[in-house]
């Protein structure tokens, strides 16, 4: 049987019927039976089944109004045969549909199975694509016609309503709702286009009056011209001035090196008098240095003694110090012994203290408490068992409410997190540069344009503002291969990066990532033996960007030309790990699988599923309306679980009830047994406490006593040691005190000739001293009259031709000297008169600035600043102008389509029309005016000598009405396509001759055009010839 037919109908509390089963045919079925039998209460089941509203089958208000009179629910079971190429879902469903819709007095659902029997689906939008899929529209005439729309139609002679009738069989409709609307969405967009472009004429008005500043501020300009060649020519003049002193200082210091001579040789005269008194006191001070150098002898041994004797002596204190130590600790081991004899003493005086009956009363008391704890254990034991029975059926209810909170929060939490990505992807909508870094990009951006003017070249960034994708299929990949990449920021040079940095931390915008790189570069060739060999897409072959510093970077800092990637997680293993690809660094699956391969290890990453669509994607509306749907389906699940919820509280709070009260008897029990374990360990502590007390052991302190004994003949030995050696050190002290003492002695006697050579010495020291005073008394002459002055001269030329270098690097910063001269030079000017004038020029140039608030530099970049927005705006908006006239041209060019085929339409209506008559001999045509949304009838009927024709059909006989009627359905039946069709008392009014050959045109027609057929008629149909495509079933006599 083809895909989409129906096999099977069951009903169930349905109407009149209790239960129900239909078998149908593949091709055409035909349902007789008396009236009130239920034969039209099946087109109803379907029209339900498939979705129709209670209203729109026009036989109840409200879908409960189908169960049967003292039901509780109705049921709806169609077998819809998946067979052949058309079959939907073969895999899931197999070649079965069974679609069941349920209804009780609260509430309906549907419910989709495969060929088993199991469930597969039970949402709405499920129904509505299997709908789809098999082109199934149960609210068309043309696909389930009823019983009351046959009755309308027979009956109607109003040409709307035909018209209406033809309009929505055909589909034209539809079409021409959703073209409709189309243009009232474009007309809303050209009124916001418009309104946008009259929003930029302010701002032209704007600009129009900066230009007219900058032309005013001209003049201001000139006189800064002016006031700027007076201040090179007062740069050079200042040069001129320190040349012209210098060569006044240079005269000066001639004459005064030329009196250097007179006096130096008076100097020269009384230093040849000092040579001579010299070399007699080198003698005189040999003899003296030579008894110095004795007496230097004996003072460093005096002091070497010194030095023996204070040794000795502290060698002996050490000695002493130490000797005392020991003798402390030797006598505090002395006092540890006679403590422990006292303890050992002590201890074996105890156990013997120790009774026998004592320890007979402890037992009869531990046997007692022994037999009460038993009894008390077996009751607590029946209490806890009971407890425990209950506990763990609270536990499970806990556990389920527990299980369904958990999920009701991970369905808020889910929902939260969808609607966050809903507001993420609707302000990616409204600014693409919110992607990259949030709203701190954009105070960032405001930041950098305010700074602008400190830059070398303005920053590039974010990289993901400025990259496109060939493909939205590959936009997470890429979004995962790229990551923090795309929202870094690219300078040319290390102190743009600083100012960035500092325009980052103004906006709190920190861990901003920037990449130094250099923008004169060209775009990178890459030969393709550095590629990775493989037909599969790279990274940098699926992104573009009009600027290629920005591809240089994802290839420096990405190496986007070596990462692959591929459209499923097989191919990319494939490719990641078995063909071992040069050049190949990573391979991207379109979710966002990540895998690589280092050396023998071999890794898969996952894909983020928080993630839905990457950074670069531009599909953003179908991303929205996906997670929408998915959010309005965790909220009606969620509904479901918090009433199961509220079950089990109630539950639950009925066993926590029983639960305490039986708690509280088990604890009172429990408290006693408690309490008569603990008298039973307090007993077994004392007996436990008594047999240690008697089983003391002394060994440890015998022990320790004997360790002591040891560590004091040890000690005894070491202070005899230390005994020998304060005897040496005290012998030694002795010794070196009486050589010192001899020592002193022998030394005195030396000391008396040293002084008879100190006094020769002296006066030789004063005849120099004499020779010096005259020397220094002209050289004084020669530095204070001479040479002082010539230093002077000297540091103040120095001074100026310093004066002179500063001012000239300071000029030549200013202007060149080739300059000033092309202006005239400065002759003829002081620095005062250029000054005087440079202040004048000030003044007016203030006077003519304060007009205006800002400066003709200010106002350029301003104009600059606005003229660059401006373009950018009316760039953008011509751009959406020529996108609506495109979206326009489209439109009206499917109008004129519509328009086409709705004439080719009507063509094929009249003709299809005409066969069918032509088989009663009747002929006709049909008028449709889509303007007026009419459709008439022309007919000429055979029996007509004057062939006259009749335009109203209510001016036949019931029988002639019928038929055409049915060649004007069964002509809209070959314009339409859907899987099956029916149709319900299609043969009223019509006499015995219309009807057989209204059957015999209807039964060919069904056989011809191929699909399935149901017709439904209370009539006789034995002269519809049987065969293997026809299929006749006689329903049951109502009963009475």
């Amino acid at each position: 049987m083809a895909a989409g037919t129906i096999s099977r109908i069951r009903l169930e509390n349905f109407m009149c019927h209790s239960s129900l089963h239909i078998e149908l045919g593949e091709h055409v079925n035909f349902i007789t039976g008396q009236n009130g039998s239920g034969k039209s209460a099946i087109l109803t089941a379907l029209c339900v089944a498939f979705g129709c509203r209670a209203k729109n089958t026009q036989r109840a208000a409200s879908l409960k109004d189908f169960i049967k009179t003292g039901c509780s629910y109705a049921s709806i079971l169609v077998d819809i045969n998946n067979h052949g190429e058309d079959a939907f879902k073969p895999e899931v469903f197999g070649n079965v549909i069974i679609l069941e819709r349920r209804i009780t007095e609260s509430s309906s659902s549907t419910v989709l199975k495969d060929q088993h029997g199991r469930k597969v689906a039970h949402r709405k939008d499920d129904l509505v694509e299997i709908i789809e899929h098999f082109n199934i529209d149960v609210e068309n005439p043309c696909v389930i016609m009823s019983q009351d729309k046959s009755r309308e139609f027979l009956h109607s002679g109003n040409d709307k309503d035909k018209f209406k009738f033809f309009f929505k069989a055909t589909l034209l409709q539809q079409v021409n709702d959703l073209l409709g609307s189309i243009r009232k969405n474009l007309n809303v967009v050209d009124s916001i286009v418009e309104e946008l472009e009259r929003s930029i004429m302010p701002v032209l008005k704007e600009l129009d009056d900066i230009q007219d500043k900058i032309k005013n501020m001209e003049h201001i300009e000139e006189i800064a011209h002016e006031i700027e060649n007076l201040k090179k020519k007062l740069a050079w003049a200042w040069v001129y001035d320190v040349d012209k002193k210098i060569g006044e200082q240079t005269e000066k210091l001639e004459k005064l090196r030329e009196r250097i001579p007179a006096c130096q040789e008076r100097i020269d005269r009384n230093t040849a008098i000092i040579e001579e008194v010299r070399k007699e006191f080198i003698v005189k001070k040999e003899n003296v240095r030579s008894f110095l150098e004795k007496t230097q002898e004996v003072r460093r041994m005096k002091e070497k003694m010194q030095h023996d004797i204070h040794e000795a002596v502290k060698l002996k204190m050490d000695l002493e110090k130490e000797h005392a130590r020991g003798m402390q600790v030797l006598n505090k081991m002395n006092t540890r012994v006679r403590r422990l004899e006292v303890q050992v003493h002590e201890f074996q005086l105890k156990r013997m203290q120790q009774t026998q009956a004592e320890v007979f009363q402890v037992e009869d008391s531990i046997w007692e408490l022994q037999q009460e704890i038993n009894s008390a254990n077996l009751c607590a034991t029946r209490l806890s068992e009971e407890e425990k029975k209950l506990s763990e059926e609270l536990q499970d209810i806990i556990k389920s409410i527990s299980d369904i909170g958990k999920e009701i929060d991970e369905d808020g939490r889910r929902i939260n997190h969808l609607k966050s990505q809903i507001e993420d992807l609707r302000r990616r909508q409204h600014d693409k540069l919110t992607a990259f870094g949030g709203d701190r990009v954009q105070s960032l951006y405001r930041s950098i344009e305010r700074h602008h003017s400190r830059f070398k070249c303005p920053p590039i960034g974010p990289i993901g503002y400025h990259v496109q994708l060939a493909s939205d299929c590959w936009s997470l990949a890429v979004d995962c291969a790229l990551g923090r990449l795309l929202d870094a920021f690219i300078v040319s040079c290390h102190k743009d990066s600083l100012i960035l940095r500092e325009c980052a931390k103004e906006v709190k915008y920190h861990n901003l990532q920037i990449i130094i790189y250099d923008f004169a570069k060209p775009r990178l060739d890459i030969p393709n033996h550095l590629l990775p060999s493989t037909t599969h897409p790279t990274i940098l072959s699926v992104i573009h960007s009009k600027n290629p510093t920005i591809l240089n970077v994802l290839v420096d800092q990405g190496h986007t030309e070596r990462q692959v990637l591929v459209q499923d997680y097989e191919v990319g293993k494939s490719v990641a790990f078995d063909k071992r690809i040069r050049n190949l660094k990573e391979v991207y699956t379109s979710d966002g699988c990540k895998m690589f391969c280092r050396g023998s290890v071999e890794t898969i990453l996952p894909p983020n599923r928080k993630w839905r669509a990457g950074r670069l994607c531009t599909s953003l509306g179908e991303k929205i309306i996906e997670i929408e749907n998915e959010t309005a389906e965790i909220k009606k699940i969620n509904s479901e679980r918090w009433d199961l919820k509220g079950k089990l509280v109630i539950d639950r709070d009925n066993i926590n009830s029983k639960l305490r009260t039986l708690k509280r008897k088990r604890e009172d029990e429990e408290q006693h047994l408690e309490r008569k374990k603990v008298q039973l360990d307090d007993t077994k502590k004392i007996s436990i406490a008594n047999k240690h007390d008697t089983a003391v052991d002394t060994s440890e302190l015998e022990a320790e006593m004997m360790q002591v004994k040891e560590d004091i003949g040890n000690k005894e030995l070491v202070l005899e040691k230390i005994n020998l050696k304060l005897t040496d050190a005290l012998r030694e002290e002795n010794d070196k005190r009486a050589s010192y003492k001899n020592f002193i002695g022998s030394a005195h006697a030396e000391m008396g000739s040293i002084s008879d050579a100190e006094h020769e010495l002296q006066l030789v020291e004063e005849k120099i001293n004499d020779a010096q005073q005259d020397k220094a008394h002209y050289e004084g002459v020669m530095e204070r009259k001479v040479l002082a002055p010539i230093k002077m001269a000297e540091s103040e030329l120095t001074d100026l031709q310093q004066l002179h270098q500063e001012y000239f690097e300071k000029a030549s910063r200013i202007c060149a000297e080739k300059e000033v001269e092309a202006l005239g030079g400065v002759g003829g000017s002081t620095l005062e008169q250029l000054s005087d004038r440079i202040n004048k020029l000030n003044q007016k140039f203030q006077q003519e600035s304060r007009r205006y608030t800002e400066t003709i530099d200010d106002l350029r970049a301003l104009h600059d600043k606005k003229g660059r927005k401006i373009l950018r705006k009316q760039q953008m908006y011509a751009g959406f102008r020529g996108k609506l006239n495109a979206c326009q041209k489209a439109l009206d060019l499917r109008w004129r389509k519509f328009q086409r085929n709705a004439g080719l339409l009507k063509r094929q209506l009249t003709w299809l029309f005409n066969e069918h008559l032509g088989k009663k001999g009747i002929s006709g045509h049909i008028n449709v005016d889509y303007k007026n949304e009419v459709l008439s009838v022309d007919l000429t009927m055979p029996q007509d000598a004057s062939r006259d024709t009749v335009r109203d059909t209510r001016g036949l006989s019931g029988g002639e009405r019928s038929f055409s009627t049915l060649c004007f359905t069964l002509a809209l039946h070959g314009m339409t396509e859907a899987p099956f069709r029916a149709m319900d008392e299609f043969d009223v009014f019509m006499d015995a001759v219309s009807r057989k050959i209204s059957l015999d045109t209807l039964v060919d027609f069904a056989v011809a055009q191929g699909s399935q057929w149901i017709f439904i008629t209370p009539h006789d149909i034995s002269m519809v010839k049987a065969g293997d495509r026809i299929k006749k079933q006689q329903m049951a006599a109502p009963r009475g």
